[in-house]
């Protein structure tokens, strides 16, 4: 175990370090969204500088992000801020807003299938694929996409944002009564190999319990700041691979719900005390900054 808490996060920088980038999308998500989504350069320069990251690597990572259309630049004088373009910003919310919830999902015995994408141009069926792999679907059988607990809105969402409403079928199905077919539950295993999903969470776990002694004593803000954007980052990584399966479907124990537990544990721990870091960078270049918002404290099941 490491000794303190500085021990660890020296550790972790070494051994895992974070890529810039990424890591400016989680603390985007985590620490600037619920303040208003909105930073200054000055201000980010602050709150990456604990994780090593220098003002030149920064300029390129919201360069980047700024290209791919997540965040939108303006200037004032000499002065940039960066901000979640509205476009990204459903989609920002809805990602980080299953980081923060518990996994819960059921079955009810029938299964979402996408279908017909053989009409489709090529350059469509690979978009339709990439993003349909992101919300969980597996491809169960050739043109088919499925998911034993699709999200109607998402995938609503998922294909108006591709230009796709009309274009393909989008169906649910149950088992047949009284045909003798195989089992809908056995194209999870057709469909997904969660052999590395597991690998994940148990890393989680392993690189994170030891948390739980070493934040029992006082920490600094930015030592709190700079643990729970760590732990966001890492949980995020595994947690948003995760095809979100219903528990009844699921290998048991799923180590899923442990890595849940245990971030929510050590983010309870953190958040109030990091909330004072990350109001003082923000308000350092802007003094009207807004406090966290409501929605904030609903995160993990309720912070208060």
């Amino acid at each position: 175990m490491k000794k303190n808490v500085n021990d660890w996060i020296a550790t972790e920088l070494a051994e895992d370090p974070p890529r810039s980038k990424s890591l400016v999308m989680t603390i985007f998500g985590d620490a600037i969204a619920p303040h208003g989504g909105m930073a200054w350069l000055g201000s980010l320069i602050g709150l990456l500088a604990p994780f090593g990251v220098n003002d030149r690597l920064l300029r390129t990572s919201v360069f980047r992000l700024a290209q791919e259309g997540w965040l939108g630049a303006q200037r004032d004088g000499r002065r940039s801020n960066y901000a979640i373009t509205p476009e990204a910003m459903q989609r920002f919310a809805r990602a980080f807003r299953r980081v923060y919830a518990a996994p819960h999902v059921h079955w009810h015995g029938s299964w979402t299938f996408v279908l017909g994408t053989n009409g489709l141009a090529a350059t469509e069926r690979a978009a339709l694929r990439k993003e349909l792999l992101w919300e969980g679907y597996a491809v169960v059988a050739n043109g088919i996409a499925g998911h034993p607990a699709g999200d109607a809105e998402a995938l609503d969402a998922l294909l108006g944002r591709l230009g796709m409403r009309g274009k393909v079928y989008v169906i649910q199905a149950a088992q047949l009564p009284g045909v003798q077919g195989k089992p809908l539950a056995d194209l999870i295993e057709e469909g997904w190999d969660l052999s590395a999903i597991q690998a994940g969470y148990q890393r989680f776990i392993d690189r994170f319990a030891p948390l739980r002694q070493l934040l029992r004593g006082t920490l600094t803000a930015e030592q709190a700041f700079t643990v729970r954007t760590l732990l966001i980052h890492a949980y995020r990584r595994v947690e948003l691979h995760d095809p979100q399966l219903p528990v009844e479907l699921l290998p048991d124990p799923w180590p899923g719900a442990q890595a849940y537990e245990l971030a929510r544990e050590l983010y309870l721990a953190t958040y109030e005390v990091a909330e004072q870091h990350i109001l003082a960078a923000l308000r350092d270049e802007d003094a009207d900054a807004p406090a966290a918002e409501a929605a904030f404290f609903e995160r993990f099941g309720g912070l208060r």
